[in-house]
């Protein structure tokens, strides 16, 4: 019996296989597009997944204004913060972060940062992703591939 081909084999940064992928938010919903997004970014549609490793691609998303939210969402849903001093906490609203300057990249961001992984990893995972309102990116030279995410389960 040959025991060399039971070996897990586990990925490191040295000898991980990080593509560059380019995924259309144009009519998803944000919270489904997050999942997929932060599931691409830690690499667990690899078959080398390791979780203690970047392992995950990176991710150029695009059209990221052209988001959608289900129901009453863009109002109702409240973001809490507290600035540290005493009557600090202060709520935003995904509609109203939309609105302010690169308001699109900092809610796509807010979402998948909350579906990542709670320590240092996840800092430099998402760090992999790459946000832009319109349809224009500047990784031409990455050679990314687009991926449709509705096939991505």
């Amino acid at each position: 019996m040959d025991t060399l081909s039971y070996k897990t084999i586990s990925a490191n940064k040295e000898t991980a296989t990080k593509e560059w992928v380019v995924v259309d938010a144009t009519g998803q919903v944000l919270g489904r597009l997050g999942a997929k997004v932060a599931k691409l970014l830690r690499g667990k549609y690899k078959p080398n997944f390791t979780p203690n490793a970047d392992c995950g691609d990176n991710v150029i998303i695009i059209n990221a204004d052209k988001v959608v939210l289900t129901g009453n969402k863009w109002t109702d849903r409240v973001y809490l913060r507290h600035t540290g001093y005493p009557g600090g906490q202060r709520e935003m609203t995904p509609a109203r972060l939309m609105a302010r300057p690169n308001g699109e990249e900092k809610l796509l961001k807010k979402v998948v940062k909350g579906m990542l992984p709670k320590n240092r990893l996840a800092a430099k995972q998402l760090a992999n992703l790459y946000v832009y309102a319109g349809c224009e990116h500047k990784h031409e030279a990455q050679s990314p591939k687009s991926i449709d995410i509705n096939l991505l389960k």
